[in-house]
This record gives structure tokens, C-alpha cells and sequence, in this order.
């Protein structure tokens, strides 16, 4: 980890947004120095069972970065979502500002390409996404440095996005007492996994850590900010040294007993897009629902 360019001095302004039907925490970014700031993992509204579309809690973020006065220059997503959808188009229609996301989304782009029948008309080569990161790749905030780190094994294209002493970590790590994302979608692999988590772990312990998820476990309020210092001592998946073996042992039988999550299959559609809704050869939004394809 002393390879990459970690910056405790800088300390970014972090705005967090839970949004309750999907138990995501999505980040509006500032840099303290300028009015420049970033979103990460934000969420478009659907209500699946009616075939509707809403963007409340994007706008919640819009207002605020308009209301603040910031200007947004990055628009981030940790990774390809299962479990809810991207609003990034929305959001770069009305504020500007980049869309980012690690460069193994074309390893998930063929995957699901393949899942869902697309034609050649869906391009599998990350084209609609303006940036693809490699791991230690660099991007500015302002005049804050942001660094992508690669840690898959949930998806391939899993990105932990570190600016100064903030880390977000998408579903590679939850808080302590949830401990850490399943690894069983394809693509995935709790091997891999657990390296990655290695890897977030071996920041600083005073790193700040967070989470794009939070379930409240045992009924406890909604959290999403933490440290490395305690995921080191206390994450019950990976806390106090436990080893590899251990670790995929017990995540492979965990995952056995998981349900799919409730949105899978148009969040799967829609961010492998980049946030934009797939269309069918008469122009109009449509979805597609492959049969034991997942």
C-alpha cells in the first residue's frame, strides 16, 4: 500500500444521503480548498412493479450542490450495482462533471451483454463512461488528489476511490458489525475478496471509511462512516486476523443461503449503461427479464 499516493493532511468534506429503499449511502465530495466536489454511487428512484422511474433522491443532491454553490466535476460509481440504480446521466445532464467507473467494466459489460441478449448495438467496450480507472490511476477534485484503487471480488471492476483521509469503499466492506459484501454474482470470488480487503485495510488506521451500503444490523440505527483502526478490530467477517481460507469458507456458505437482490435485473441493465435506460428499436425505455439467466 505504500506505493500509493495517501494524503492524511487533506481532509475532504463528506455529505451524506441514505436512501431508504435501498439501504445505499450515496456522497457529495468537497474539496475544502475550492467549490469543486464529487458524487459518489447515486441513485435513480424505480418503482419496479410499476414500470416507473423517479429521480427524488438525485435531486436531493442536485439541490444541495446548487444550493452550496459547487461546481461538480466527477460523478462516481464504485462499481456495476446490483441492487440499485444509477442516476449519473441525470445528474450530468443537469450539473456536468464526468462519469467514472474502474476499466474492468468491460469484463462486466461482455458478462452481462451476454445474460441479456443484447445486440450489437450495445457497446461492450466502456464507451459510455468518460473515464475508466486503472488501479493507482489519479484524478483531481478541485485541487484535492483522488486515487482508484482496484479491489474486486465482489464485481471485477470494483474501485475503492480514496480523496485525502476518506476511502469509499463501495461493497467491498460494510461496517464492523455487517461485515462484508457476498462475492457469489458472476464475476465474483471470495478470494479475491478478502485480498482486496487486504488492501483497504492496510491504509491508515485513521483513514476514514464509507460504506455504500448499511442495513442496521440487530435493529441498531443506519451508520455509514467508520476507520481502518476499527474494521481492523472488530468487522466479524474479516476483523482480528482471520485468515483467507477462513474467510472464503465462510463467505461461499453464506452466499449459498442469499436471495438475489430485489433490483438485480434492471440495476444490472441500467449501470452497465452508465446510468441511461436500455431502449428498445422503437426508441422507447424497456427492460428485459432473461429466465434462469442469473
Amino acid at each position: 500500500m505504500t506505493d500509493y499516493p495517501v494524503r492524511m493532511d487533506v481532509k475532504p468534506e463528506v455529505s451524506a444521503h441514505f436512501d431508504p429503499a435501498t439501504n445505499t449511502i450515496s456522497y457529495i465530495v468537497r474539496d475544502p480548498g475550492s467549490d469543486a466536489c464529487a458524487i459518489v454511487d447515486s441513485v435513480m428512484d424505480i418503482d419496479y412493479a410499476a414500470g416507473r422511474i423517479t429521480y427524488e433522491h438525485a435531486d436531493a443532491l442536485i439541490d444541495e450542490i446548487e444550493r452550496r454553490g459547487l461546481k461538480l466535476e466527477w460523478i462516481i460509481e464504485t462499481h456495476v450495482h446490483a441492487d440499485h440504480l444509477s442516476a449519473a446521466p441525470y445528474i450530468q445532464q443537469r450539473l456536468g462533471g464526468r462519469i467514472g467507473i474502474g476499466e474492468n467494466i468491460l469484463i462486466v459489460q461482455d458478462t452481462f451483454g451476454k445474460i441479456f441478449n443484447e445486440g450489437t448495438e450495445f457497446q461492450r467496450d466502456g464507451s459510455q463512461f468518460d473515464a475508466l480507472f486503472k488501479d493507482g490511476d489519479t484524478y483531481t477534485i478541485g485541487q484535492m488528489q483522488a486515487l482508484a484503487i482496484h479491489t474486486p471480488g465482489h464485481t471485477p471492476a470494483c474501485m475503492t476511490h480514496v480523496v485525502g483521509d476518506a476511502a469509499f469503499v463501495g461493497d467491498t466492506l460494510f461496517m464492523p458489525d455487517g461485515g462484508s459484501a457476498r462475492a457469489d454474482f458472476p464475476g465474483g470470488d471470495a478470494g479475491t475478496l478478502y485480498d482486496s480487503i487486504q488492501k483497504v485495510l492496510a491504509l491508515p488506521d485513521a483513514m476514514r471509511l464509507f460504506m455504500c451500503h448499511d442495513y442496521g444490523p440487530n435493529g441498531r440505527d443506519i451508520q455509514w462512516e467508520t476507520t481502518v483502526g476499527e474494521e481492523k478490530a472488530h468487522n466479524i467477517h474479516v476483523g482480528q486476523g482471520r485468515t483467507r481460507e477462513e474467510f472464503i469458507r465462510f463467505r461461499t456458505e453464506r452466499d449459498a443461503q442469499l436471495e438475489m437482490p430485489r433490483l438485480i435485473i434492471p440495476a444490472l441493465q441500467v449501470n452497465m449503461r452508465a446510468g441511461e435506460v436500455p431502449k428498445d428499436k422503437d426508441g422507447r425505455a424497456m427492460l428485459k427479464v432473461p429466465v434462469n439467466g442469473l
